[in-house]
């Protein structure tokens, strides 16, 4: 299954939500594989803590092989190469968890036949080694996301699922912008339209992840006046009342994450030690990543709500 992850906005928590998905999901047992598609900062490496590609890898990677300039992208074992203590030995009864990442300080691309060729060999190869293929993308209407459109259009994916993940904040401005990615003039509906999508289903494999999502009723907001959890509490039915108008409302959000302490000051994995034994973590984040994560293969939750 391709699984792509895209935003309107930097900052929506795509890049963070993804990997602690994926890492979910290798944690079941999934053999997962991510691909760092944001050519213009490849820095997916950053939340797997693996200190060789932080900034992208200097070794061919994404960017080379795309261009033609390298018969096979870098692959990085997260569970042998991360120096993050939680991940540096696979867990009994986990996946496979390989990271693809761009070349250093390599950005965004001109497309061509030949890239739309080589992406959609690269993702049929790694269909017949991994369940999960999650695709990071750049955020906005970039040559990523035309790309893994062009690819998915391609008649030797036909029988790929491929489901879409939009990421935004919690916030007007990110729920605008949301739904103009998917549902605007040159949005991914219009462009997978013209790429000969079938509508209907391209608009069932479309849903939304809300991030960074404040609760009043969290310990981080116990120290909140009442006037402020009032305001808070007005804002987020605004807020639901905006996402029903433009297309977000529940039925097409797959999840929500909520606001954590931990990742506003690092994007990394929250690992059942961050939570367990360090206690920095959150539960209810960790219970989100893992409910996303399984949500991913629940074909329930993508059912059409009309």
């Amino acid at each position: 299954m391709l699984i792509f992850a895209t935003s309107d906005k930097g900052g929506t928590g795509r890049s963070v939500t993804s990997a602690n998905i994926a890492y979910r999901r290798a944690l079941r047992g999934d053999d997962v594989c991510y691909l760092d598609f944001d050519f213009g900062s490849p820095t997916s490496a950053a939340v797997f803590d693996v200190p060789t590609a932080l900034r992208g890898s200097e070794q061919p990677g994404l960017h080379s092989y795309l261009r033609g300039e390298a018969a096979e992208p870098r692959r990085l074992d997260i569970w042998s190469e991360s120096e993050s203590q939680a991940l540096h030995r696979r867990p009994a009864g986990s996946g496979r968890l390989v990271l693809l990442p761009g070349d250093q300080g390599g950005g965004e691309f001109v497309l061509g036949p030949d890239t739309v060729r080589r992406c959609t060999e690269l993702f049929l190869r790694l269909a017949e080694e991994f369940e999960i293929i999650l695709v990071d993308l750049s955020a906005g209407r970039s040559y990523a996301a035309q790309l893994a459109l062009e690819a998915t259009s391609q008649p030797e994916l036909a029988m790929l699922t491929a489901r879409w993940l939009v990421f935004h904040r919690w916030t007007r401005q990110h729920i605008i912008a949301a739904a103009g990615l998917v549902y605007g003039e040159r949005g991914i509906m219009a462009t997978a339209a013209s790429r000969g999508h079938d509508a209907q289903l391209m608009r069932d494999s479309v849903r939304f992840v809300r991030a960074a999502v404040p609760d009043a009723r969290s310990p981080m907001f116990t120290d909140l006046r009442p006037a402020q959890a009032q305001w808070l509490s007005i804002c987020d039915e605004e807020l639901n009342r905006l996402a029903a108008q433009h297309r977000l409302g529940p039925t097409l959000t797959l999840g929500k994450v909520p606001l954590d302490p931990v990742l506003q000051w690092r994007e990394q994995l929250i690992t059942d030690d961050d939570v367990l034994l360090h206690q920095v973590a959150n539960l209810e984040t960790a219970q989100a990543f893992a409910d996303l994560a399984a949500a991913l293969t629940d074909d329930q939750r993508w059912e059409s709500p009309l």
